[in-house]
């Protein structure tokens, strides 16, 4: 065989080599390591769905609960890992603003993972104790603005989703409150129940239940639109916050330089999961809203949410304490 021939015949196979390779896999079982606590609202979404995806790819996915250090020392361990789709990152919001807030990273949270789908969002709430005397957004701005740094509210932690939202709140109302970081938003939801906080930003999942024992009342969810659990409570863009979306939310990383091949095979096996009612109810019953997410999609949003939060970090002077 002359070289000209061999060398058609070898760019004719060359299209075949990745498929064959993606098509191998998976032949292990597949690490997914969860950077919080295990029982969390991340982790049990984490032992819901990725069982299903298991499922769909002949696969089994074993949990790894890595903790500590704002989730960075779970995602640590994923960016040096190798990109072969048998490590992966089941992270959360803390994911986009690690960078601006930790000291001493021995990764670039830019570089380091590849999106491979935003999985599913747990919804923020503005609520307030049942005698706080406002009863919409535009009252309670104005009674903040009438009495500046006096009323406290709490949120799950410090650097948290809901500390980011009450930050951007309170900066795009023009209002200053006190904030009251706790170990959790069943933490404050107690305290507010209790009548010690005039309101909270937290999850819905943790203020409802203090809600529905009449001793708090919702205000306005934080999301783009109002959320179905919750119908007939206005976003805080229709309470004169235009474009207002903050919400915690978990997604699945695998390292950079992975196989595009194996991300689109995970992001099917991950839509079809959250498609299943089962899957669905369980999430609900977590406060969730699924996502699911393309890898193109999510990379996206990634990268505009890391922007504005490295700006929300740096202009409203957000420290880990």
């Amino acid at each position: 065989m002359n070289l000209a021939r061999r060398s058609l015949l070898a760019a004719a196979a060359l299209p075949l080599a990745r498929p064959a390779l993606a098509q191998a896999w998976p032949a292990r079982p597949i690490r997914v390591l969860v950077p919080f606590a295990a029982g969390g609202a991340a982790d049990s979404a984490a032992r819901t769905i990725l069982p299903r995806m298991g499922e769909r790819l002949s696969a089994t996915f074993v949990v790894e609960n890595r903790t500590g250090a704002g989730g960075s020392i779970g995602g640590a361990e994923v960016a040096r890992s190798a990109a072969d789709g048998y490590t992966l990152l089941w992270d959360a919001s803390s994911h986009i603003v690690n960078h601006a807030l930790l000291r001493g990273l021995t990764f670039d949270y830019t570089t380091a993972f590849l999106p491979v789908s935003q999985v599913c969002t747990f919804p923020q709430v503005v609520a307030v104790k049942a005698d706080f005397a406002a009863r919409d957004i535009g009252a309670f701005i104005a009674a903040a603005k009438a009495r500046p740094n006096t009323i406290n509210m709490g949120t799950q932690g410090n650097a948290t989703a809901g500390h980011l939202g009450l930050a951007r709140f309170a900066r795009e109302a023009g209002i200053e409150v006190q904030h009251i970081p706790y170990r959790g938003g069943a933490d404050a939801a107690r305290d507010l129940a209790a009548g010690n906080l005039d309101g909270v930003f937290i999850t819905a999942l943790s203020a409802r239940p203090v809600v529905d024992s009449g001793r708090a009342r919702f205000l306005a969810v934080a999301t783009a639109r109002r959320i179905a659990n919750l119908p007939d409570v206005p976003t805080l863009a229709e309470s004169g916050l235009p474009g207002f979306d903050v919400s915690e939310w978990v997604g699945l990383f695998a390292p950079a330089g992975t196989p595009a091949e194996i991300a689109a095979r995970l992001h099917e096996a991950l839509a079809a999961a959250l498609a299943e009612e089962e899957v669905r109810a369980r999430l609900d019953r977590l406060g969730a809203v699924p996502v699911g997410s393309d890898p193109a999609g999510f990379g996206r949003f990634v990268t505009e949410g890391r922007a504005a939060m490295t700006t929300l970090v740096r202009e409203a002077n957000i420290r880990i304490e």
